[in-house]
């Protein structure tokens, strides 16, 4: 590395502190900066911050968005999750490939743009969708695709992508960005307005003891998917042993067709950190943090500015609420492409400064989370509806929704529907209204909570949105009478095992596996017994594995088994010959037919 390089890490390094559990940060400006995290970047990051250098290499490897080698200056990302592509994402790829003269994976000889796929972006509202270093580009089309790689070349000024602004604060100066918020349905709950501070306020007028009975006694539940009761989480930590706590935001929404995190933080910034701020005062935390995904990049700085705001106002900082004593702030922390970081322990490790792997549970969070220390973490949801309990009352918040299921839901509604977006609902609406809200009515089969959720039948559409029923993060995808669920099985395990952290063998291979034998079914080579082998498969899977990913991964096969296992049996129904062709002969032959040189004879 030239001397110039070198000096520059140092630089990011020290701006920093050098810390070394604020690596993540060093890593991405590094590459930001330099194009790649070299061997003698990582040397030199090392000896900055007091690690070992393959303890470093070990972090910037497990990150789709840091590289050893060099990128092009421009690095285009084409989303290429099931509902871009259903929107034509594959057209566009091509066009991509055909104006740059590479392929997926590569770089233009100049060195220039670097052409690479990308899971889910959160655009699933707007598809086909990409990244354009940290510009996101919506509504793609081929002759958009083009456009975009002729102006890269011609001038290189990336903010002039941007043709449109999208509606709200997608228009502000620090966003100035084409997304659209896409609200179709506001509820009175996170989309209602709210006066900074008010919900902070009343906290104060409370002891933090008081504060947690109330989040109790609301009923407010997680709203990431898993359904934990928040009050008792908060109690959990405030009564964990330790003089530090931590309070953390899980903003790495990355479930595919999940998108209603990133409206949240582009309308509702305030109401997230104050129901933050009001967690921090509950539990005994100086600190929070928003772990934020790194495909909403483009936020951060809109975000930071939010955060600086606050503190001007006393919402953060010292003495927070003029209240002496209680000093909370919060500072935002940068993803890098990993979908595993949504997990938790995994986004704990991950905004500490380590490879993105889920941690052994016992201990849970609450006793030792951050740094060790009792620690809450919440979606970006959950900490609105706290702040809106605190604002309304509790019984406000637990007189919507349903018996078991208090309060709304907001839906990230994408696919083969009229109106995509993201729908504020009470708990307990049912899947048929949902569709009907979308335009999604004629839907052959539904999506409800993701790949790692269900698919929902249509004579199941009368099943309602709620813990005890369809429990959902937010996802829900449209999939229409002309789509081939086996296709989008497919699609869903290729994203599994792509993502899997590979620590289980169950779901680093498990899911290989899986994702083989639906590939021999759709081949037409599938047999009976094979909706059996990926029965007990997929089960082995989901209680071998120690997060979330894997316990999870198998959902789109066993959910499509249980409720649509008539695709699969016609599948694998026998030919009129009574023989099911489990076997290639033709296509076992071609190693030996080319070492030979002439074709084989079959008799048959």
């Amino acid at each position: 590395m030239a001397q110039f390089n070198v000096k520059a890490v140092q630089e990011i390094c020290s701006m920093v502190g050098n810390d070394r559990a604020r690596l993540m940060d060093i890593l991405i400006a590094t590459q930001k900066r330099l194009g790649c995290v070299s061997q003698e970047g990582v040397e030199t990051i090392a000896s900055c911050v007091g690690m070992k250098p393959v303890e470093v290499r070990a972090v910037a490897s497990f990150y789709a968005f840091l590289s050893s080698s060099p990128k092009g200056k421009v690095v285009i990302r084409l989303c290429n999750d099931i509902v871009d592509r259903m929107h034509g994402a594959d057209r566009v790829g091509e066009a991509f490939r055909q104006e740059l003269g590479i392929d997926f994976g590569q770089t233009t000889p100049d060195g220039l743009i670097s052409l690479e796929h990308a899971p889910c972006i959160g655009m699933c509202d707007q598809a086909p969708a990409a990244l354009v270093n940290d510009v996101v580009v919506t509504s793609l089309s081929t002759d958009s695709a083009r456009e975009i790689v002729r102006a890269v070349r011609t001038h290189g000024d990336l903010s002039r992508l941007v043709r449109r602004l999208g509606d709200g604060n997608n228009a502000n100066p620090l966003v100035q960005s084409m997304v659209y918020n896409n609200i179709r349905a506001r509820g009175p709950v996170v989309f209602a307005p709210l006066e900074p501070g008010a919900a902070v306020r009343r906290a104060l007028a409370m002891s933090p003891m008081e504060v947690i009975r109330s989040i109790k006694a609301s009923r407010l539940r997680g709203r990431g998917g898993a359904g934990f009761p928040t009050g008792l989480k908060w109690e959990f930590t405030r009564k964990s042993d330790g003089p530090t706590r931590y309070v953390v935001c899980n903003a790495d929404e990355g479930e595919p067709g999940t998108f209603k995190d990133r409206v949240i933080l582009t309308e509702c910034p305030d109401l997230l950190l104050e129901g933050m701020t009001v967690a921090g005062y509950a539990i005994g935390a100086a600190e929070g943090i928003i772990y934020l995904r790194g495909e909403y990049a483009y936020l951060k700085t809109f975000l930071d500015k939010v955060i600086a705001a606050r503190r001007k106002m006393g919402l953060l900082g010292k003495d927070v609420g003029f209240s002496r004593g209680f000093n909370f702030d919060v500072r935002v922390q940068m993803g890098a492409g990993a979908y595993v970081c949504g997990e938790e322990s995994a986004l704990l490790n991950s905004a500490e400064g380590w490879r993105g792997d889920p941690r052994n549970r016992p201990p849970f969070p609450a006793q030792k989370g951050y740094k060790g220390c009792p620690t809450a973490v919440n979606n970006v949801e959950t900490f609105c509806c706290a702040a809106r309990i605190l604002h309304a009352g509790e019984g406000f918040f637990a007189e919507i929704g349903s018996k078991g299921s208090s309060g709304t839901k907001l839906l990230s509604i994408s696919g083969d529907c009229t109106s995509p977006g993201v729908f504020e609902v009470p708990f307990g609406t049912t899947l048929k209204a949902v569709l009907e809200m979308a335009g999604g009515a004629d839907a052959a089969a539904v999506c409800v909570g993701g790949p790692s959720g269900a698919f929902v039948p249509p004579s199941q559409f009368g099943r309602t949105i709620c813990y005890d029923d369809l429990a959902t993060g937010g996802a829900v995808v449209v999939f229409g009478p002309d789509r081939n669920l086996l296709d989008i099985v497919s699609e869903y395990l290729e994203f599994f095992v792509e993502e899997s952290c590979g620590y289980c063998t169950s779901c680093r291979v498990g899911n290989v596996l899986l994702k083989e034998r639906i590939e021999r079914i759709r081949s037409g080579c599938g047999e009976a017994q094979d909706l059996s082998y990926l029965q007990d498969l997929g089960a082995a899977v989901k209680v071998a594995s120690r997060c979330g990913l894997g316990q999870t991964s198998p959902n789109p096969v066993l959910t499509t088994l249980k409720n649509f296992r008539s695709l699969y049996e016609a599948a694998v129904a026998g030919k009129s010959d009574g023989f099911v062709r489990a076997f290639d002969v033709r296509a076992a032959l071609l190693d030996g037919e080319a070492a030979a040189g002439r074709k084989s004879e079959l008799f048959e």
